[in-house]
């Protein structure tokens, strides 16, 4: 569900959607979520306790990071005119398809992915000890994930498309929410 809202809020920063951009998406967070136990499982017992110790601290930092800058965005005003548009990749929804910025970049998505699936680090572990089918049960969570996120972008796109820069502000609200909701049930769990 976690993957579901940030590719919902990657969908509001979107001018527009399509599958392509839904599929890169769903492939993103499908292969980390996939991944992550399939790591966990082979790594057990033997570092995976230190990652699980210190992961709440990394996924509240990279959210938060990433949703901050999404809230900061959100009240720039956009410099394209109906004419032209700089030669730097802008967020402006009217900005040739072209130069568009779609945030989709290894740079953004890796950290994004990596963010939400860490958690899926400790499920692999427990795969371990409860002698799961490891290649079934990666392999419904990755094409769950995929799915899951590829609607999400899309749901995204349609409220971006007539919010603007409020969805952009409300997407980067919801990464910090999601990365203090992390932080907050490691204290109290």
């Amino acid at each position: 569900m976690d993957t579901f809202a940030v590719a919902i809020c990657l969908g509001l920063a979107m001018a527009k959607s399509n599958i392509k951009k839904a599929l890169i998406v769903g492939l993103y967070f499908g292969a980390f979520q996939a991944g992550m136990p399939i790591i966990g499982y082979l790594v057990a017992m033997q570092f995976a306790e230190q990652v699980i110790q210190y992961s709440h601290w990394v996924v509240f930092i990279l959210l938060a990071f990433l949703g901050a800058k999404m809230i900061w965005g959100s009240f720039i005003k956009e410099k394209c005119s109906d004419r032209e548009c700089p030669a730097t990749p802008c967020t402006d929804r009217k900005c040739p398809k072209s130069i568009q910025d779609t945030s989709l970049k290894p740079t953004k998505m890796i950290p994004l992915a990596l963010a939400t699936s860490i958690d899926a680090l400790a499920v692999g572990v427990s795969f371990a000890f409860l002698q799961v089918s490891l290649i079934s049960a990666v392999s419904v969570i990755g094409v769950t994930t995929l799915v899951l996120s590829m609607i999400g972008v899309k749901i995204g796109n349609i409220f971006g498309m007539r919010f603007k820069s409020k969805a952009e502000l409300a997407g980067g609200i919801i990464l910090v929410l999601l990365g203090l909701r992390v932080l907050i049930e490691h204290f109290l769990g």
